[in-house]
C-alpha cells in the first residue's frame, strides 16, 4: 500500500525561520520546499508528514 501523505503550508519570518522549522519537524513534518511569500520579510514552508492509519490530521 503506498504512503499516505496531509501537506501544510506554513508562513515563515525570515528572523524565525529556524525555530517555526524546528517547531514544525517536532510534529513530524518534513519540509519539502520554500518560497518567497507576499512580502521581502517573509517566506512559505511546504510540509509534509505521513497521515496515520487512523487517517485525518492527529
Amino acid at each position: 500500500m503506498a504512503k499516505k501523505f496531509e501537506y501544510a503550508t506554513v508562513p515563515l519570518l525570515v528572523h524565525a525561520t529556524k525555530q517555526i522549522l524546528d517547531n514544525w519537524g517536532q510534529d513530524g513534518w518534513e519540509l519539502v520546499q520554500v518560497v518567497p511569500g507576499p512580502n521581502p520579510e517573509n517566506l512559505v514552508a511546504y510540509m509534509k508528514r505521513t497521515v496515520s492509519d487512523g487517517g485525518g490530521e492527529s
